[in-house]
């Protein structure tokens, strides 16, 4: 048996840290949608901005930019009154074309504004800020040239994220409870402009592929296929209005009553509307062909050639799959990348780090193996001491504080996944909790999906020290409201994998001995990223490189990886572009970051200071985390 395939055991269940707020913070690139008048007031850049104070902008910026919808500022605020906020007309932003590009001209707006201000002038916290502002506000921009270049559809498209934001939409009060009815009302209308946009992406030549609209559709199955009774949105409705004490009981009744309402009559026809009409209006009536493309090994040549038979496939596709078969498509890539994963490396670069990391990784697992020969027997075996996750994070929590700094006492909840929706979800994720409230912490776990093998990692990547943790350290910092809107999703997720590979050093196993135990705690290690990094390989070679499905096979069939699960990796890829990378990428300049600090420190190198900085510098792009960490040593 090839010695690499064990690593594969979980290859589809590796993004277990879906750092969850709503897909709509995401859509445009960051486009927030920010209320008239953001560029009001702009300082007279010849009087030095001196009109407006710094903190006063940024609150403003913050107040705009979590009001743009009700999801938003339902998970970001508790009480969005004691910040001065309204929400007068509940909804879910605006997905129309025509809206996000209003969008990115206000964000372009906010940037003149921003840019009026002397930075030099301004505190070292407000200065971390208007970076951040800065480059967000500038990507904003950039992106606004390729708005109709990703779908809203998918398995973590729009469709999929509705019903798990509604129930986790929590009740403090009888206006919470009006405000989430009128959201199931604006669903229909929601589903039109999502049909809308889809439908202007097909006529400018950016078709979605039929294997994402058939997941999308899969997953519409899903949630319809429960009953009326029990469905999720019905049964979480009936236990968070119980828990509201304000309300007498028969406003209670008259509400679920309401909610049943709004559920059979609006939410559910609009789901199956959706459905009949991504059949009818998007999924292609022929199959799409596949590129015999064969190019150079070497990326630094790969990224440039163009091929006949690449002119050919641009003729007669009737859909480009992959990004790079798009106009200025390697140049969306790029964006993406840089956006994302917060790296100034380009994808050549990231192509040849990742190509050298797997070389080590496949050295290291040969050499375990050889070491023990009946190793992978025994990793098959291996019975975890803790598969109970309320232990599991219990154990966590105390494990790390030699590693890590210490965070307040905080509670948290784990979820399973509803059945309606676990089929085509992650493995776990962490939702976020309020900035003004920290002490709900919930993770859900897709039972479908994790194992008992899997669930030490799989917690430590959610909870301790990954996203719980990181989130509950940034938040006893006390930064500036709008620096929670400012995130870069491969330092979040880089960190929740740094935490998740550190983690199986903490893990036992039932009846081995202690050699036996740290070699399965390092081939575990070695399984995950391996998986991430042949995963993060194939998102470049595909998005970035034009492979197609053949070749991917060629290049991942010495790793053990059969047909089926190479499509899947395939469709995976090119319904989430760059979502592998901030992983994985995350991960290695986290690494490549403290080996850094370990040369110019030396002996006075300390793991648990080395965290703490990395910390205190919030979810940044890593160009900065590595300069401030490496100044602050």
């Amino acid at each position: 048996m090839n010695k690499h395939t064990v690593t594969y055991k979980k290859l589809h269940n590796i993004l277990m840290g879906l750092f969850v707020l709503f897909l709509l913070l995401l859509l445009g690139g960051g486009c927030g949608r920010l209320e008239s008048g953001a560029g009001r007031n702009n300082p007279d850049k010849s009087n030095g901005a001196d009109s407006q104070t710094f903190s006063d902008f940024t609150d403003r910026c913050f107040k705009e930019l979590v009001a743009s919808d009700s999801i938003s500022l339902h998970f970001k605020l508790s009480d969005p009154a004691s910040m001065g906020i309204s929400e007068d007309n509940p909804g879910f932003g605006d997905l129309s074309l025509k809206g996000r590009q209003e969008d990115c001209r206000e964000a372009a707006a906010m940037l003149d504004e921003l840019r009026a201000f002397d930075r030099a002038s301004l505190q070292a916290d407000q200065q971390l800020t208007y970076d951040l502002l800065e480059g967000k506000l500038s990507e904003t921009a950039k992106f606004g040239d390729y708005l109709l270049y990703g779908s809203l559809l998918g398995s973590n498209g729009v469709p999929s994220q509705i019903p798990v934001s509604l129930s986790e939409y929590y009740f403090n009060s009888e206006k919470d409870v009006k405000t989430y009815l009128a959201l199931l009302a604006r669903i229909p209308d929601f589903f039109e402009q999502l049909m809308e946009f889809e439908k202007e992406r097909k006529k400018a030549g950016f078709a979605t592929p039929d294997f994402v609209l058939s997941h999308t559709v899969d997953q519409i199955d899903q949630f319809l296929a429960g009953s009326r009774e029990d469905n999720l949105l019905i049964e979480t409705f009936d236990e968070r209005i119980e828990d509201l004490e304000d309300l007498s009981e028969e406003q209670t009744k008259t509400y679920i009553r309401n909610n049943q309402a709004h559920f059979s009559q609006l939410v559910l026809p609009a789901y199956e509307t959706l459905r009949e009409e991504i059949g009818e209006e998007l999924i292609s009536k022929e199959d799409s062909d596949e590129s015999a493309f064969k190019a150079e090994s070497n990326p630094e040549k790969e990224s440039d050639r163009t091929t006949e038979s690449q002119k050919q496939e641009t003729k007669t596709d009737p859909v480009k799959e992959r990004i790079c078969q798009y106009d200025r498509g390697k140049d969306y890539y790029r964006l993406l990348l840089k956006s994302m994963v917060g790296t100034e490396r380009s994808p050549e670069e990231c192509i040849n780090v990742l190509k050298a990391q797997l070389k080590e990784i496949t050295e290291d697992i040969s050499s375990l193996n050889k070491a023990n020969p009946d190793l992978y027997t025994d990793y098959l075996a291996a019975a975890p001491v803790l598969t109970d996750p309320e232990k599991i994070l219990t154990r966590l929590q105390a494990a790390i504080k030699d590693d890590f700094p210490e965070i307040p006492e905080v509670s948290w909840n784990l979820k399973d996944l509803p059945a309606s929706l676990s089929g085509t979800s992650a493995s776990a994720f962490y939702l976020v909790p309020p900035i003004d409230d920290s002490r709900t912490n919930v993770i859900y776990v897709n039972r479908n999906r994790v194992d008992s093998q899997d669930i030490f990692s799989t917690l430590a990547h959610e909870g301790y020290p990954g996203h719980l943790y990181q989130t509950n350290y940034f938040l006893k910092t006390e930064p500036q409201p709008l620096r929670h809107l400012l995130r870069c999703s491969g330092y979040d997720e880089g960190w929740g994998t740094y935490a998740q590979l550190m983690s199986y050093q903490y893990e036992d196993f039932r009846n081995t001995d202690k050699d036996t135990t740290v070699a399965l705690r390092q081939l575990g290690r070695d399984n995950d990223l391996l998986a991430l990094t042949l995963s993060s390989l194939a998102d470049l070679y595909v998005n970035y490189m034009d492979y197609d499905r053949d070749r991917l096979t060629e290049y991942l069939k010495p790793y053990g990886i059969s047909p089926e699960n190479v499509s899947s990796i395939y469709e995976y890829v090119i319904e989430n572009p760059v979502s592998y990378l901030t992983y994985c990428m995350g991960c290695y300049e986290l690494n490549s970051l403290k080996v850094m600090a370990e040369k110019e420190e030396g002996d006075a190198f300390d793991l648990r200071s080395f965290h703490e900085r990395v910390l205190e510098c919030g979810s940044c792009p890593f160009e900065i985390v590595k300069n401030k960490v490496l100044q602050e040593k």
